[in-house]
C-alpha cells in the first residue's frame, strides 16, 4: 500500500495545516494540482485530504466513493460540504483549527495501518472454563507462536488476580510498563510507542511484548483495554488476551473486541458444568467462540461430549503433556518447545487467521 496521503487543496492556510498534520503523523504527502492528477492516486492513497475546492473538483470529476476521505473547512460546514462528503464517501468533515486533534489522531491511525500493509491485525481472547484450566498458559503459548511466525505479537493480561503474566514469560524483573502505570488519556495508543514501553521477550527474530497486571488486585480500565487492543489491531499484529473467568468490565471490553474467543475446558464432569456458566456469558458478549478441550478425562468423558454439552464447536483436543507443570516451574516459556501445548497453540493461531479469511470471503 502507498504510504503517501493525497492532498487536493487550494486554500493556502488549509493546505499548510494539512501538510503540517500529515508530517506530524510521519506521513509523506502528495499534492494534486487538478482532478486528473488526483485521479492517479485516488484509489491507492491510504487517506485523502480535501478542502472545499478540492472536494468540489473530485465530486465534479465523478470520483468513486472510498474510505478514509476527509474534507477540511475553515468555517462551519455547509450543505454543499455534506453533499460532497456523501458523494465521495468522506468519513468526516473537519473544521480547522478546532478539529486538528481529531484529524491528527485519524492520520496516526491510518499511518499505522499503512505500515502494516493495510492489513488489520487479529485479537484473540482465551478464557478458562473452570479454575486451573490453564488459560494463561495457553494464551502465552499462542502469543509465543504468533511471535515466532514473524508477526508483531502482544500478550495482554486482563486477570488482576492471576499473579501477572510477566512471570510466565520470565519478564517479572524487566523494566517496562504494567497496567497500573499505563495512562490512556485521550483513548488512543500508538502501537509503536506501546511496544517500546513494554517488557519484551526476544528470541532470534521473534519478539513478544507483554502488558501484565502488577502484583495487585487492581486491573485495567475497560477504556484502556479497548485502546490497547485497537492499537495492536491497527498495527497488523496478533493480540492475545488472557481473561479471568469472572466477567469484569475490562474482560467484557476484551470479549467485545476479540475476533475469536477460545474457551479452554478440562475433560471432566465438574469442569464442564462450570464451563457452561462461562459459556453463557460468552454467548452474550463474544462474536465467535470455539472450544479447546484438555484431556485426559478421569471419568471417560470424550471431547465431543464436552463440546455437545456446551453447544460449541470443537477447535482442538489437547493431549496431556508429561511434566508440563514442572517445566513451567523451572522457567520454560509456554509454547517454546514441542508437545501437545505447542500443538494446541499452533491450532488456535491458525484458526484465528482462518476466521479472518472466512470473514473477508463472506463480506
Amino acid at each position: 500500500m502507498d504510504r503517501r496521503c493525497l492532498i487536493v487543496a487550494e486554500d493556502p492556510d488549509l493546505l499548510d495545516a494539512l501538510l503540517r498534520l500529515a508530517a506530524a503523523a510521519d506521513m509523506d504527502a502528495q499534492r494534486a494540482i487538478d482532478a486528473a492528477d488526483a485521479r492517479r492516486a485516488w484509489a491507492r492513497a491510504p487517506v485523502v485530504l480535501l478542502d472545499r475546492a478540492g472536494a468540489a473538483r473530485c465530486r465534479s470529476a465523478g470520483f468513486p466513493r472510498r474510505d478514509s476521505v476527509v474534507i477540511a473547512v475553515a468555517g462551519e460546514p455547509g450543505a454543499e460540504d455534506w453533499r460532497s462528503a456523501v458523494a465521495l464517501g468522506a468519513d468526516r468533515v473537519v473544521q480547522l483549527p478546532h478539529g486538528e486533534d481529531g484529524l491528527a489522531g485519524m492520520l496516526a491511525d491510518v499511518r499505522e495501518r499503512a505500515g502494516a500493509g493495510g492489513r488489520p491485525g487479529r485479537v484473540l481472547a482465551i478464557i478458562g472454563g473452570s479454575g486451573g484450566a490453564g488459560a494463561s498458559v495457553l494464551a502465552t503459548a499462542v502469543a509465543v507462536t504468533a511471535a515466532r511466525s514473524g508477526a508483531t505479537a502482544l500478550l495482554v493480561d486482563c486477570d488482576p488476580l492471576g499473579g501477572g503474566l510477566d512471570l510466565l514469560v520470565g519478564l517479572e524483573q524487566e523494566d517496562g510498563l504494567r497496567w497500573s502505570e499505563l495512562a490512556v488519556g485521550d483513548g488512543r495508543v500508538r502501537a509503536a510507542s506501546l511496544h517500546a514501553a513494554l517488557p519484551r521477550a526476544v528470541s532470534g527474530r521473534s519478539e513478544l511484548s507483554v502488558l501484565s497486571c502488577a502484583r495487585s488486585p487492581h486491573g485495567p480500565e475497560p477504556a484502556a483495554v479497548t485502546a490497547v487492543l485497537e492499537a495492536g489491531r491497527r498495527a497488523g499484529g496478533t493480540v492475545v488476551c488472557d481473561l479471568p473467568r469472572y466477567p469484569t468490565d475490562a474482560a467484557l471490553a476484551a470479549l467485545g473486541a476479540a475476533d475469536l474467543t477460545v474457551l479452554l475446558v478440562p475433560s471432566a464432569l465438574r469442569a464442564s458444568a462450570a464451563a457452561a456458566r462461562v459459556a453463557d456469558v460468552l454467548a452474550e458478549h463474544a462474536r465467535l467462540v470455539e472450544l479447546v478441550v484438555r484431556g485426559p478425562s478421569p471419568g471417560g468423558i470424550t471431547s465431543q461430549q464436552v463440546a455437545a454439552s456446551l453447544g460449541l464447536p470443537l477447535l482442538h483436543v489437547m493431549r496431556p503433556e508429561r511434566d508440563l507443570a514442572g517445566a513451567l516451574e523451572r522457567g520454560r516459556t509456554p509454547g517454546s518447545g514441542r508437545g501437545p501445548l505447542a500443538a494446541a497453540a499452533r491450532a488456535v493461531h491458525e484458526r484465528l487467521y482462518a476466521s479472518a479469511r472466512s470473514s473477508r470471503a463472506v463480506s
